[in-house]
């Protein structure tokens, strides 16, 4: 059977095989349009872009912080300063693995072990391409264990920087304060682009208070680095961008330096506050000195204290934990946070209520057989001596301290009068010095029992505790702050200014000061002007009367000092039982006071002194008191 022949149709194979051809090169030709296309798009449309996004490959926008204002007190001595130190960085982005590096720099003694966790932490909360901060003051050996082992950690560094230190340490810890690390709870309330490359805050006292005014303005410069990350050299800060200027536009600087802070002047007398610190060694206390008619604080010392360059240096969570477990409670600023009954102290201002309210006459003598009842009343108030002070008078109620005459004008002032006025002197409410924590302390009234009580028995006011009050005991609290702020409302016969520690600052930039004037407050007025100088005698009785309670204290002053002590009961004692001093525990022992001005015909300055558990004012407290005076003077006279 035959088979059927095909044969080749020359004419079909040449089209398909044109067609094809055809096909292909219209795929060549499009995709050689894109690949134009792209070229064009990357060297022209976009040349600006991808120019920006090729020099970021090797230079890199580092943050420059801006230098600390310093710190002076009002004789220009410097309380806080900048000193060179050498810093452990590490930029996040370039480390592949934070707790293996964090682990490897612990073994090479560069970071505590036990501040891993925390540092891994602070790390992650920093923005990646942000150096963080890991040691804060790495010594020559650690220096060079890191140079040693450097090509094992890319992304970090030892840096040059400038770290914050206190010259006179604990002496100024609780008015200058400290900075310590940033948390992530600080980044919510500061300009986080402004403290890019910062890794301090101010954390107490004028360098909490005042740290926008100290901080200064951050500054940047570009940089050049491998691929590694490491630092070649620094670009000209004065040349143009290295891509060509737009038409018509100008380059861009590679940098802007930082502006530094402001300075601060502070109203603190360095050596007043080296006198009250160096008498007040060995007790838990403090002492406020203030310029009555000014309110500057000339001194303000809180013992026992530490030392702030811990915490600029970078403190270690043991270190910490110690300083909190400590029992002297070194961290408490006792001189603005402590609060103590006043004692005492507070019968001056009592005696100006009496006066304003005609309550007594100056010449009017009292009674003291050593104990006051209340009417209907079996129970006795006890005064401090025994078996009494006989008649008494306002001036020998005062300068005998005679807590029988206050029991019984102080139950016909009443206990709203006495609030009303003992609040317009300054007790009972925060003086709104310009550093933070100051408490408040309390005056009571039966309107703040009905609100700090919640059982209904408890909330009523009794008539004992009015008398109580009149000594400075029960509920009564205050500050040594507020005790030296009123007796200096005394001093000044009813002027009154705000309490201040920063009297001026000084322009970082171009060195122009400016000088703060004090915020003056309203004053008391009483309807008896006179009532003043019947009070400032009184308590000039205090130091020069034969009976008066600081007379030993006080002889062979060169100047007058107007002054009361105070002593304030720490537990409640029976009306039947004595009170041996040293039977009682420590803790238990009264607190010792003591406020004063001087020179009491034309004040410099007026204070107070609180020693905890310091037993008698007049025994423990008026000799530190006089040393300060001493100092004072006997530095006016140099």
């Amino acid at each position: 059977m035959a088979g059927s022949i095909r044969f080749k149709n020359l004419r079909d194979e040449q089209h398909t095989f044109l067609k094809r051809i055809l096909i292909a090169a219209l795929f060549i030709v499009l995709l050689s349009g894109l690949l134009v296309w792209r070229l064009v798009h990357l060297q022209v449309v976009s040349y600006t872009h991808f120019t920006e996004l090729s020099q970021g490959n090797r230079i890199r926008i580092e943050p420059m912080p801006p230098t600390r204002g310093l710190i002076y007190d009002r004789n220009g001595h410097v309380l806080a300063e900048n000193v060179p130190t050498y810093r452990l960085e590490m930029i996040p982005e370039q480390v592949d693995d934070v707790r293996g590096t964090l682990e490897r720099l612990a073994a090479l003694g560069l970071v505590e072990p036990d501040e891993i966790d925390r540092l891994k932490d602070l790390v992650r909360r920093h923005r990646r391409f942000e150096p963080v901060t890991l040691g804060f003051r790495m010594t020559e050996d650690q220096v060079g264990a890191f140079a040693v082992n450097r090509q094992h950690f890319p992304g970090v560094d030892i840096r040059a920087r400038l770290r914050r230190h206190y010259p006179f340490g604990e002496l100024t810890a609780h008015t200058i304060g400290y900075v310590g690390g940033i948390s992530s709870a600080d980044f919510e309330r500061l300009d986080r682009a402004n403290y890019a490359g910062s890794s301090q805050v101010g954390r107490s006292g004028i360098e909490r208070r005042y740290e926008e005014t100290l901080h200064g303005t951050v500054g940047y410069r570009q940089i050049v680095v491998n691929a590694r990350g490491r630092v070649l050299e620094q670009l000209d800060p004065t040349a143009a961008e290295a891509q060509p200027a737009r038409p018509g536009g100008e380059g861009r600087r590679r940098s802007r330096e930082p502006l530094p802070g402001d300075d601060l002047v502070t109203s603190l007398d360095i050596r007043l506050q080296q006198a009250a610190a160096e008498a007040l060694e060995g007790w838990r206390a403090a002492a406020v000195v203030v310029e009555p008619r000014s309110g500057d604080v000339l001194a303000m010392v809180s013992t026992p204290s530490f030392d702030p360059n811990l915490f600029s240096g970078g403190l270690s969570r043991a270190q910490y934990q110690g300083l909190l477990n400590d029992p002297a409670n070194p961290l408490l600023n006792r001189a603005l946070r402590g609060i103590y009954p006043p004692g005492s102290t507070i019968k001056p201002h009592l005696g100006l209520a009496l006066l304003h309210h005609d309550i007594v006459d100056p010449d009017r003598r009292i009674f003291c057989r050593g104990h006051f009842s209340l009417p209907n009343s079996r129970h006795r108030f006890r005064d401090w001596l025994r078996q009494g002070h006989g008649h008494a008078d306002l001036k020998q109620g005062i300068a005998q301290s005679c807590d029988v005459y206050f029991y019984t004008t102080a139950v016909e002032l009443g206990i709203d009068r006495m609030h009303d006025f003992l609040v317009a002197m300054g007790l009972g409410q925060p003086t709104g010095i310009d550093i933070l924590g100051e408490r408040a302390g309390l005056v009571p009234s039966p309107a703040w029992k009905r609100q700090a009580f919640t059982r209904r028995e408890d909330q009523a006011w009794f008539p004992g505790e009015t008398v109580i009050a009149g000594i400075g005991q029960g509920y009564m609290t205050a500050t040594p702050l507020q005790l030296a702020h009123s007796t200096g409302v005394i001093a000044a016969r009813g002027l009154r200014s705000r309490p201040r520690l920063v009297i001026g600052s000084g322009n970082g930039t171009n060195g122009e000061s400016v000088d703060f004037d004090p915020e003056a407050l309203s004053r008391l007025v009483l309807k008896d002007p006179h009532a003043w100088e019947t009070i400032v005698d009184t308590m000039v009785e205090v130091t020069r009367g034969p009976r008066g309670t600081s007379r030993l204290s006080m002889q062979g002053t060169g100047y007058t000092v107007a002054g009361k002590t105070g002593t304030a009961q720490v537990f409640t004692v029976g009306q039947d039982e004595e009170y041996v001093e040293e039977e009682v525990h420590e803790l238990l022992r009264d607190h010792a006071l003591y406020v004063a001005f001087a020179p009491a015909e034309d004040p410099e300055i007026a204070l107070a002194v609180v020693v905890e558990n310091g037993g008698s004012g007049s025994r423990t407290a008026a000799p530190i008191a006089r040393a300060i005076m001493d100092r004072w003077f006997e530095a006016r006279e140099q």
